[in-house]
């Protein structure tokens, strides 16, 4: 295979980590990476949802994926990071616990997601990628952050 044929056929993620797992997503869903600042809150807004940020005149929510997923104790550090996302139609920012790098996948280093049993929420897992040593776990962001979640986005902006 030719280096453009390769790129052709690879997609580019930008890695995440959430706990001790490594998460992808497409790299043209995100617009901007900044530093973890203070939200306001929304009352009665799910937990998740820690609140809202004014960016340059629009009003973005931010979610924290960490307690999204349920992952414990949930530190803000020098490490925290909010990437904003441009997800159908809407600018939404999702706090994570550090941003790794871009990385392009190619299809023989992409694995299907695992079969789980329906209880858990696997819909937004597009498969496992490998690189060298790493295991990433390629996410839908849009998928995730799915029509029920975006309702309540617009809920907690109006």
């Amino acid at each position: 295979m030719t280096a453009e044929l390769q790129v052709a056929s690879s997609r580019e993620l930008l890695t995440f980590t959430l706990g001790q797992e490594e998460y992808g997503i497409d790299i043209l869903k995100v617009q901007e990476i900044r530093g973890y600042d203070a939200v306001t809150k929304i009352a009665n807004a799910p937990e998740f949802i820690k609140g809202v940020i004014n960016l340059r005149g629009i009003i973005v929510p931010i979610v924290d994926l960490r307690i999204k997923f349920h992952l414990g104790n949930v530190e803000y550090n020098q490490f925290t990071v909010v990437i904003i996302l441009n997800v159908a139609n809407r600018v939404v920012g999702i706090v994570v616990d550090g941003v790794s790098d871009v990385i392009a996948l190619t299809e023989e280093q992409m694995r299907a997601a695992p079969e789980f049993s329906s209880s858990l929420e696997t819909q937004y897992i597009q498969g496992l990628g490998t690189v060298d040593e790493r295991m990433i776990i390629v996410m839908d962001i849009e998928k995730l952050l799915s029509s029920r979640d975006m309702e309540l986005f617009d809920e907690v902006a109006s």
